[in-house]
């Protein structure tokens, strides 16, 4: 149970009370009227066969106030796609399913492709975009919430916190981050958010000052959450990126185009748990340590494009400071796990920060030595200036996929 306070200059919606979900979901259909809600869900077929999926559509089939329901589908072949036609058919919503590695909708990426504009890299952030396209051509929605298919823990309640921010009428945020405790098995969970980007950007502040853009990432307490809703005009104009740097990349973006009074964070579970990454000390494409450098480098990007000038010195420095802050970050985790009868393994923990501090560094060289390097997807407002009738295309393709 969360206290009222307010840190940083990011409005916190706290979860105070055992509020009931009726009453939240209550207010939600009255909100629907006005405002439509979509959810989309982007997803790995082999989500399907996992433990998290089958229950996240039974909860998903009592929410009563869903407009539309998009579902991103990779890594799906012809019939694991009429699987999944079928595996999904029992939510009572309309839903379409977009079959990212379908004839259609590979033909609609090549053409894209050949202009530029398509993404250059399979992953969620591709899935999220082509599923953000389909969402305002629809045109069924003014509200979207998004959030992952692999929460273990998930409850229904946990999408009703997160969409209530952008729903009501009331309120007049673009944005909610979703934010809980990642604690499971009695462990603690959010090594990358709470042994990387906490103690960098603590450490960003040291060598460089508290810039704006620092102050406004460190106000959000669990900015790695894969959970976040918006209002639909926000997807016109949004550049998603396409590795690790997803949820960096959008809070970026939200404050580039947003002021803070637009934007909130909001507590939506007690209880959180997903698949967990491996560390991967020893392959650098894959697992934390390939997160953990996108990462590094979506931040050092950004402070770029504000004018901040960087130098294979200044890495040196950052990476000090990180490594002795991160250091003191692990003692205080471990006490706050022990008071409250949680294990962490302390051993563990200097070896992840000895790889995010090593990675600090390969992700500054990284760099440097790529000036140029833009891992965005262009936003919708370019592709649909290029191309006119892309949306007209791309949801005639997933409705004849669907048909």
């Amino acid at each position: 149970m969360a206290d009222f306070y307010q840190n940083g200059i990011i409005t916190t919606l706290h979860n105070l009370v055992d509020r009931p979900l009726e009453d939240l979901e209550k207010e939600l259909m009255s909100f629907s009227r006005t405002r439509p809600m979509s959810l989309v869900l982007p997803s790995l077929y082999s989500e399907l066969e996992g433990p998290a999926l089958d229950n996240i559509i039974t909860e998903l089939t009592q929410v009563p106030y869903l407009n539309e329901i998009v579902i991103g589908l990779d890594r799906a072949t012809e019939a694991e796609f009429e699987h999944a036609k079928h595996f999904f058919s029992r939510l009572p919503q309309h839903h379409r399913i977009l079959w990212n590695d379908g004839p259609r909708l590979k033909k609609l990426d090549a053409m894209l492709a050949e202009q530029g504009l398509a993404p250059t890299e399979l992953g969620k952030g591709r899935n999220v975009w082509y599923c953000y396209g389909y969402v305002l051509a629809s045109g069924r929605a003014e509200s979207v919430a998004l959030h992952d298919c692999d929460i273990i823990t998930y409850d229904r309640s946990l999408l009703a916190r997160l969409i209530y921010p952008v729903a009501n009428p009331g309120f007049n945020y673009e944005f909610a981050k979703g934010y809980y405790a990642r604690i499971a098995d009695q462990k603690l969970n959010g090594r990358v958010s709470r042994l990387l980007v906490t103690p960098l950007i603590r450490a960003l502040k040291k060598v460089y000052g508290s810039l704006d853009f620092l102050e406004y990432l460190d106000s959000f307490r669990y900015p790695l959450s894969g959970e976040f809703s918006m209002r639909a005009d926000v997807l016109n104009d949004i550049r998603i990126p396409s590795d690790w740097g997803l949820e960096i990349g959008v809070l970026s973006e939200m404050r580039r185009n947003y002021s803070t009074n637009r934007i909130c964070q909001v507590d939506i579970a007690d209880n959180y748990d997903h698949k967990h990454q491996p560390l991967s000390p020893d392959d650098a494409a894959a697992g934390l340590s390939k997160m953990s450098t996108d990462i590094c480098k979506a931040i050092f990007r950004k402070l770029a494009t504000q004018g901040e000038v960087f130098s294979t010195e200044t890495f040196r420095s950052i990476k000090a400071t990180y490594f002795r802050i991160a250091l003191d970050f692990i003692e205080t985790y471990y006490n706050d796990a022990r008071m409250n009868g949680l294990t962490v393994d302390r051993h563990s923990e200097e070896k992840a920060v000895e790889l995010f501090a090593e990675n600090i560094m390969n992700a500054g060289e990284h760099f440097l030595a790529n000036p140029m390097e833009t891992p965005f997807i262009p936003s919708w407002n370019r592709v649909i200036s290029a191309v006119p009738d892309i949306l007209d295309r791309i949801y005639e393709a997933v409705e004849e996929d669907n048909a």
